[in-house]
């Protein structure tokens, strides 16, 4: 796409307008909760300007963006798709999307995610849940035919999450790179379903600033592309030191681009056994060791390696993070912006009535659960020990990766996609757990971690690998990435739009919700 503006085949207003187009056909997807259109034909119209005048700003010039919407967004609602930020208006940008704006990209709009970015699913918000694209496939609708289960309204299945909005509006073609979030998954996880993309940097590498926060000390601005490369040019273009965040570090990363022809020989790859968790789907792991093989084919070493606290990862996670949920959700009261109760018979009781009527069961419980963890009786018992326990998470990586080996070979997830009734059966708790349990331990060690996919389930829908490599190797990772890219050659979705346009119950608005 960037080569078609610089040479002329189609212009930033043109673009622009294909894709508020897509957005509007691919409704029923659910993947926006704000269409940012007169930003987005403004900022085209900027971008024809300097192409005519040959002075772009840079790669990303005139190329259409999304951005989930927990990152804050100068005049432009954003609302954790939570009705306790119902009205909030950002004065300022998150710099990850200041960044973007900066180099020309035209923002499309902010998408859908699960409440406050907690879920596995984008079925949990305020505006309801994202489907997935290629459940609305030729090659899915196809499948469902062949093997007799075609319905007048097929199950449609779910996107994963939180960040299912911004991977949908990737995989449907209605921007060509979109920002999620990547606290325990939550860029990799929606990736692996919608079959794109998705990185997660180096804990630090990007900024953290404007990005309304889960958990501080795993957050990561992820980034969601169709390729690689793109993944490439996107961080080339976010990273780097703010002093609006001091987590990100000094670090000689420069911008740069993946060399088209790649050798994986005398690369050493690793795969973890103790990724053979349960509930592995045999497709998935069939996968799994093909892309092994494929490897030492092509003269990779691969070798078994041992993480032997793995095990305890998703529980050491789930303490961690409900603590850290319930110190940051504690600024959500009512007072200074969003929601506030009309019960006002006190302040306590105000506080009380607007936390209780601004988040979801599925906030309530962690806060619930992360205040449990931190009481005074409790906080040695589980916080401390969780936090000694992820130190040794991470001690694991680090041995892995000083025994030689230069990236780790892992599922994404378990499965494809579930149906969403299927995937409503089990609670947020619950689901977050399964579908976590591949990704959480790169952000308790702060790992740089990249979601490929691969091929084609026997249901026909998307199945992704991951990579996880070493902290501030995103140059290595990502060149390892686009080599597998190459080789597995993924299917491109056919989308068939005309046939699923449906009648949805009325949007939800932040202002209505």
């Amino acid at each position: 796409v960037c080569l078609a503006l610089r040479e002329g085949h189609i212009s930033p207003k043109e673009l622009c307008h294909q894709c508020l187009n897509l957005i509007k056909k691919t409704k029923f997807i659910n993947a926006y909760i704000t269409v940012t259109e007169e930003v987005a034909l403004e900022q085209a119209e900027k971008a024809e300007k300097r192409f005519l005048k040959g002075e772009p700003l840079g790669p990303l010039d005139g190329i259409p963006v999304a951005v989930k919407d927990n990152f804050s967004t100068a005049d432009i609602e954003t609302t954790c798709a939570s009705r306790i930020l119902k009205g909030y208006i950002p004065p300022f940008n998150a710099t990850v999307v200041n960044k973007l704006l900066n180099q020309g990209a035209v923002l499309m709009g902010k998408t859908n995610m699960d409440e406050f970015a907690m879920g596995s699913g984008s079925t949990d918000g305020i505006f309801g849940p994202v489907r997935n694209p290629w459940g609305y496939s030729r090659q899915y609708k196809e499948k469902l035919i062949t093997t007799g289960q075609c319905k007048e309204e097929p199950d449609w299945v779910i996107t994963g999450g939180s960040s299912g909005g911004s991977a949908a509006a990737v995989a449907a073609l209605t921007c060509f790179a979109a920002l999620g979030s990547d606290t325990g998954g939550s860029t990799r996880n929606p990736a692996a379903h919608c079959g794109v993309v998705g990185l997660k940097p180096t804990y630090g590498l990007v900024s953290r600033h404007g990005l309304i926060p889960l958990v501080n000390s795993m957050d990561v601005p992820g980034i969601l592309t169709r390729s690689v490369d793109d993944a490439a040019t996107v961080l080339g273009v976010l990273h780097g030191h703010d002093p609006k965040d001091s987590t990100t570090v000094h670090h000689s990363f420069e911008s740069f681009s993946l060399p088209d022809e790649v050798d994986v020989k005398n690369i050493s790859i690793g795969i973890p056994k103790e990724y053979h968790a349960p509930g592995l789907s045999a497709e998935v792991l069939s996968q799994w060791m093909k892309a092994a093989d494929t490897l030492e084919r092509a003269g990779a070493r691969v070798v078994e390696v041992s993480l032997p606290h793995t095990p305890h990862s998703i529980v050491c996670y789930h303490v961690l993070c409900t603590a850290e949920v319930a110190s940051n959700m504690a600024r959500f009261d009512g007072i200074e912006y969003g929601h506030r109760s009309t019960v006002d018979s006190s302040t306590e009781t105000m506080y009380a009535s607007t936390r209780h009527e601004g988040f979801n069961d599925v906030v309530r419980g962690r806060i619930l659960s992360g205040n449990f963890f931190l009481l005074k009786q409790n906080y040695d018992r589980y916080f401390v020990k969780a936090q000694k326990v992820r130190r040794l998470i991470a001690e694991d990586f680090i041995k892995v990766f000083n025994s030689g080996v230069d990236v780790l070979l892992t599922p994404t997830t378990l499965s494809d996609a579930a149906c969403y009734k299927d995937f409503i059966k089990e609670d947020n708790r619950t689901r977050s757990a399964q579908e976590d349990i591949f990704t959480q331990s790169a952000n308790m060690a702060g790992l740089p971690a990249v979601s490929i996919p691969v091929a084609l389930s026997a249901r026909n829908l998307p199945v992704s690998l991951q990579l996880i490599g070493q902290r501030f190797r995103e140059v290595d990772l990502l060149t390892i990435a686009k080599w597998f890219e190459q080789q597995v050659n993924f299917e491109a979705i056919d989308l068939q739009i005309s046939d699923n346009i449906e009648k949805l119950p009325k949007k939800k608005t932040a202002s209505t919700a």
